[in-house]
């Protein structure tokens, strides 16, 4: 059971509003991790912000890729079940592929480098080598989008942080962390 309040649109405080309306129409559903951040418009308009920010970064798939990895590292049940979601229905990922994801992996060679790159980073807790910065460079990846790499982790961190801290009901299709494949 949720640890916190999951305020509908319309007993969210006034400033939550307008971010909780944009997330209901750009995905036709208002996920129970924004009703929770709704309880602070300062957390929900700085996710908002940022999450919109990274939403042009690097591509659907690899975010996705990156969201899957950082949550498996991360044991977070409800963006392990968001993504996969996601992943299958909006990215187009298959279910193979979200496997080795969860595991930071790839079958792309090129989303293998940013995927085992941003697992390293969640599980290190951002202490890299240069061995990996080289090999996600050697990959492809310019350093602005190695920064992004590293801004996605973060960005995921927080909502696998949250979601765990407030025990947020699942209101995905359920997918545990045990039962990676």
């Amino acid at each position: 059971m949720t640890r916190v309040s999951l305020p509908s649109r319309d007993d969210a405080p006034d400033a939550s509003k307008p971010t909780l309306d944009a997330v209901q129409k750009q995905l036709g559903a208002l996920p129970n991790m924004f009703r929770a951040l709704a309880n602070s418009p300062a957390a929900l308009n700085g996710f908002a912000a940022f999450n919109g920010a990274l939403g042009k970064a690097l591509d659907l798939k690899t975010r996705e890729r990156i969201a899957l990895a950082v949550a498996e590292v991360n044991g977070c049940d409800y963006c392990l079940s968001a993504h996969t979601y996601l992943g299958l229905n909006l990215a187009k990922i298959d279910a193979a592929e979200i496997a080795l994801n969860r595991k930071g992996g790839s079958g792309d060679p090129k989303a293998h480098a940013a995927v085992s790159f941003a697992a390293k980073i969640a599980r290190e807790r951002g202490h890299v080598g240069d061995a990996d910065i080289a090999a996600v460079r050697n990959a492809g990846y310019s350093d602005g989008q190695i920064v992004e790499i590293v801004a996605l982790v973060a960005e995921n961190t927080f909502t696998n942080f949250l979601n765990e801290v407030v025990q947020t009901d699942i209101d995905f299709p359920v997918v545990r962390r045990a039962e990676a494949a």
